[in-house]
């Protein structure tokens, strides 16, 4: 069936709409290319397995974070897990363990102004980690990323207090 349209108001109409589609397009968009990991009164810990890879550079969905840390690195342009509290924590800690190798972490939620980045553990592990109070129930998208483009680490992904 062919679309007629009678004014050029209907076009307007029309075109609006699709370009309010398209705008919330990645608010839509919650799927995770992993393991999902919930976490509440029954489960205060968490793991989920992934590897990384992708040319998305994270310093595009934020340059710092809450707390002024740079977030860096490069992964997919979707978010690796999500990551849902059913419940207010006042301190969680969020560690890839790939081995050492070199990654970095985007946590961005529960709302899409508040975003975590984290980066080396410490000097002799480069395994990215993020430790912060005030984590509210919520829905929170994680992103795990390498500092090279490309770059493919299995991983484990754990959360807990």
């Amino acid at each position: 069936m062919k679309a007629r349209f009678s004014s050029p108001w209907s076009k307007l109409v029309m075109l609006g709409g699709l370009l309010g589609l398209l705008g919330t397009a990645p608010a839509l968009a919650q799927n995770a290319n992993f393991e999902a990991i919930t976490l509440g009164s029954g489960s205060l810990t968490g793991s989920a397995q992934g590897h990384t890879s992708g040319f998305f550079t994270l310093s595009t969905i934020a340059g710092r974070d809450r707390s002024g840390n740079i977030c860096a690195g490069f992964a997919a342009s979707t978010p690796d897990h999500i990551l849902t509290l059913q419940q207010d924590f006042s301190s969680l800690t969020v560690q890839v363990n790939s081995g050492g190798n070199d990654t970095t972490l985007l946590i961005q939620g529960p709302n899409d102004n508040e975003i975590r980045c984290g980066d080396d553990t410490d000097r002799r592990n480069l395994d990215a980690s993020v430790q912060d109070n005030d984590f509210r129930a919520g829905t929170y998208r994680i992103w795990v990323g390498t500092h090279d483009q490309g770059q493919r680490h299995n991983y484990t992904l754990t959360v807990g207090q």
